[in-house]
């Protein structure tokens, strides 16, 4: 059977061996055409299987006077058209793609290099919750599902809550002089916020941290400094104290304002001899209930708290006091002008710590807060 004996075969009874033996015979002729037009195996390959489909496609409309190596040669010649062209759209896309990225790695990494030494600071003036969604997406890799999971809330949520946590990034970025899009800053977070760390740290710090392994001088000085600090950071307390203070289950609260002062941005600096004296007799007093020790020396606003205000917050106090304390110097806030320094009372009978606040003028008492340092 000729070429067009097997193309009728194929046409009317759908023969499989017919359509075989047609490919066979003229599978070369056809691929070599199209190797030599776009140049490429693979490609050639497509042009090829597209033009044998078109064949069996037309098999019934193809003229009994068709010369087939004609038809193929020219259906070959509009494939291979055909596919350079839809390479060339690609080509061009893939360019644009790379374009498209190359300037957005640029500005990325402009932007991270703008952003990066303001980024730590700025996680840090957001809120609790804000920070929380963009350490899960951005330090985590967290999908929005999986930020909605471990806030509590739903995937719509998590977005709105990252999307929010980016724009009040973007304002205080904005505030240091460097002008963003919420877009660009997130590509600059996610790609640049964690990094690998030098090979072999973790096993040094392992070592060090969990095995009890001896760490260097400046490690263990850095140590107490950050818990210092932490311990500092956690207090939250009254400002403007003044001369009335209330003594309410077993806490003293300030009377006179409930305005929240940020973490003292001053330097800790000492507690003076007097502080340190006044600090003491302050617990000595409560731990002995003793009501005009309390009072001894304060001004004449201390001296006008009530006594059963005072055997409110002593009857709580005095049993951890009595199994032993210890009254350590945490630091000083000046506020309004007025100096306030801060103690821990840390319990020998492992109860949780208490501060105490202790605000000093004219050589007198004028206000005393004692509360746990996370109320």
């Amino acid at each position: 059977m000729d070429d067009m004996d097997l193309l009728r075969e194929f046409a009317s009874r759908r023969s499989d061996d017919a359509f075989a033996e047609l490919v066979s015979r003229r599978i070369n002729f056809v691929h070599s055409a199209a190797l030599r037009q776009v140049r490429d195996p693979w490609l050639a390959e497509e042009v090829t299987q597209a033009v044998f489909v078109i064949l069996a496609q037309k098999a019934g409309k193809i003229s009994d006077k068709t010369i087939l190596t004609g038809w193929l040669f020219r259906t070959t010649r509009f494939a291979a058209l055909a596919q350079m062209r839809a390479e060339a759209k690609r080509r061009q896309r893939e360019r644009e793609a790379q374009m498209q990225n190359e300037i957005e790695s640029s500005a990325t990494d402009e932007a991270w290099g703008q952003i990066a030494p303001l980024l730590d600071e700025a996680l840090a003036r957001l809120a609790e919750s804000d920070r929380q969604a963009l350490l899960l997406r951005y330090f985590e890799n967290k999908s929005l599902a999986e930020v909605g999971t471990a806030i509590g809330a739903g995937e719509d949520t998590a977005r709105k809550r990252v999307s929010r946590a980016l724009e009040k990034l973007r304002k205080i970025f904005a505030k240091r002089g460097v002008a963003s899009t919420t877009a660009i800053i997130s590509g600059a977070i996610s790609a640049n916020s964690v990094q690998a760390a030098p090979a072999g740290m973790a096993t040094t710090i392992t070592a060090t941290a969990v095995k009890g392994s001896a760490g260097a001088v400046s490690t263990l000085t850095l140590v107490k400094g950050t818990l210092k600090i932490m311990t500092y950071a956690k207090i939250k307390f009254a400002v403007s104290i003044a001369a009335a203070v209330v003594l309410a289950a077993g806490v003293a609260n300030v009377a006179i304002s409930s305005v929240t002062a940020p973490v003292d941005r001053t330097s800790p600096g000492e507690a003076t001899a007097q502080e340190t004296t006044f600090a003491n007799n302050v617990m000595k007093s409560i731990g002995n209930d003793d009501y005009q020790a309390f009072v001894a020396d304060g001004d004449r606003g201390m001296k006008s708290i009530k006594e059963t205000q005072f055997k409110a917050l002593s009857v709580k106090r005095a049993p951890q006091l009595k199994n032993g304390y210890n009254v350590i110097f945490l630091g000083v806030l000046t506020q309004n002008k007025m100096r306030i320094s801060l103690w821990k009372i840390s319990y020998d009978d492992g109860s949780d710590d208490d501060v105490l606040h202790l605000a000093v003028g004219g050589g007198k008492i004028t206000g005393v807060l004692l509360r746990p340092p996370f109320s």
